[in-house]
């Protein structure tokens, strides 16, 4: 039993470096550059090895869902396979509900992912002499349900991401999205508590990405699952997550809301990655609002802490004093000037 404040997910200095040897090695250029990372990193690569991750930190919390994005080659889908075990990790702890599972026994870790973590890749991977159905029951087989309770369950998951009817079909009588489908049924077959899914929608067309997107928030809504969702997509990773982890050349960059990144990037990569982002269409009120009591006068636009700005401007445009904004409840927790929401939407010339 956790306690209820502990991360799904606490990553704790973490290193994948490549290369034979690498663990003493990183462990020698940890202790002679005193602990200093980027020192350490270019030790590393000056005798050949690859640093991949680099010393990151980092918690996903009960029922976030966390989207860790970057370039290509910036590290996030290595990371992503440290975290779930894939990759054993060079230094540092992975933490899954307080517990180091970095160097656990295979055995351990083989009941970890069957029961705990769910997994959602790229490239679908479905069995073509399977049905519907039995793909996304194949997880609990593996398990050793019996056939009728597995189906039934199997039968949950595929009402649940919109493919009644389908049940029977094999793969190559489904489109690109409803294959991605069954892979993210057969990855919630289990009912895990933690779920990891690696650039799942990238080889989707615009459109059937969309809707998956749509459908993958509806699903996320229903179950809260903790995730960790890769993209290199920075209107994916708006549009989805709760908080962003934007890496670099193996290293965390920044992390924060999608209004922290698009309004207070802290350098210029991330700000290259939100130049072209519609600013009023992802940062909240919250993001610029003042705390302080207020008085709800008869011109109050009714604004709401997780409004969008564009939404809020929508509602206060034809205002020109500050206004108060309220909590879920109705509660006034703060005001925000229309400049203040008109300022944060402005080009950003840096």
């Amino acid at each position: 039993m956790t306690d209820a404040n502990t991360p799904a997910i606490a990553c704790r200095n973490l290193w994948q470096v490549f290369g034979q040897g690498a663990e003493k090695a990183l462990t020698d250029a940890l202790a002679r550059s005193g602990d200093d990372a980027e020192k350490a990193a270019s030790e590393l690569r000056e005798h050949g090895f690859i640093p991949a991750v680099q010393n990151v930190n980092f918690d996903v919390r009960d029922g976030e869902l966390f989207v860790i994005m970057g370039l290509s080659g910036s590290g996030k889908s290595t990371l992503v396979r440290c975290i779930s075990q894939l990759l054993p990790g060079t230094g540092g702890e992975i933490r899954i509900d307080g517990d180091n599972v970095r160097g656990a026994p295979k055995k351990k870790l083989t009941e970890l992912r069957r029961k705990k973590m769910g997994m959602v890749f790229q490239h679908f991977g479905l069995f073509p002499h399977m049905t519907v159905a039995e793909n996304v029951a194949y997880p609990l087989r593996v398990q050793g349900v019996g056939r009728k309770e597995r189906l039934a369950r199997a039968q949950e998951v595929i009402s649940l991401v919109g493919l009644e009817g389908r049940e029977d079909s094999f793969p190559r009588q489904l489109s690109g999205g409803q294959r991605q489908r069954v892979g993210i049924a057969r990855s919630l077959a289990v009912n895990p508590d933690i779920w990891f899914l690696d650039e799942p929608f990238s080889a989707l067309d615009p459109l059937i990405r969309r809707q998956l997107q749509d459908e993958f928030l509806r699903i996320q809504a229903t179950l809260k699952k903790s995730i960790v969702f890769i993209t290199h997509d920075i209107a994916e990773a708006l549009k989805l997550a709760d908080r962003i982890a934007i890496m670099r050349d193996g290293k965390i960059v920044q992390i924060g809301t999608p209004s922290d990144i698009v309004l207070r990037p802290v350098d210029d990569y991330v700000r290259e990655f939100s130049k072209d982002v519609a600013k009023g269409q992802h940062a909240k009120v919250a993001s610029v609002m003042r705390p302080g009591d207020a008085e709800r006068g008869p011109d109050d636009p009714g604004l709401t802490v997780n409004m969008t700005l564009d939404a809020a401007l929508a509602r206060c445009m034809a205002l020109y004093e500050p206004v108060p904004v309220h909590d879920e409840t109705g509660a006034i927790v703060g005001t925000v000037n229309p400049l203040d929401l008109a300022a944060a939407l402005q080009v950003d010339d840096a």
